[in-house]
């Protein structure tokens, strides 16, 4: 079994993400994970640079937020955990940044794989044809093994 280095994108409202990354690592994988990048480190919130008012944010607060310190370092941390990486998986559900994420690795000619749970939701996305789509560990596993490059 080839090695890889992956990194999860997913959401931090996926119940499913915590078991990929444990599944990737006891395959022998070097997994980022965003919820726990290091020693201490339990990743980056939005409550950590906010002013207590969530939604609707207009674009100077966004802005605003953006640029704090703590953003940066959670926006730094996450890119130097996608720039080690040679492969994103896609753990779905998901939104835009984990989108991003994989779009990214895409555009670095790296590879995709969208990873579908069983029993997750499953909405049509003509993209995902990027990367591989699998339905269950198994799969997922077997496609981490598989040589190639992005697609």
């Amino acid at each position: 079994m080839k090695k890889r280095s992956i990194y999860v994108a997913s959401s931090w409202r996926n119940a499913h993400q915590p078991s990929v990354v444990l599944l990737l690592r006891a395959a022998g994988h070097v997994v980022y994970d965003f919820r726990n990048p290091g020693p201490g480190d339990h990743g980056f919130g939005w409550s950590e640079v906010s002013d207590g008012h969530d939604v609707p944010l207009d674009v100077p607060r966004f802005r605003a937020m953006l640029a704090k310190p703590r953003a940066r370092d959670g926006f730094a941390s996450d890119f130097r955990g996608m720039d080690a990486a040679d492969t994103c998986v896609l753990v779905l559900p998901c939104g835009r940044s984990a989108h991003l994420e994989a779009g990214w690795f895409c555009g670095a000619g790296r590879r995709l794989i969208v990873y579908i749970p069983p029993g997750a939701p499953v909405e049509p996305e003509l993209m995902y044809l990027l990367g591989g789509v699998v339905g269950d560990e198994d799969e997922l596993l077997r496609k981490l093994d598989e040589t190639g490059g992005a697609r």
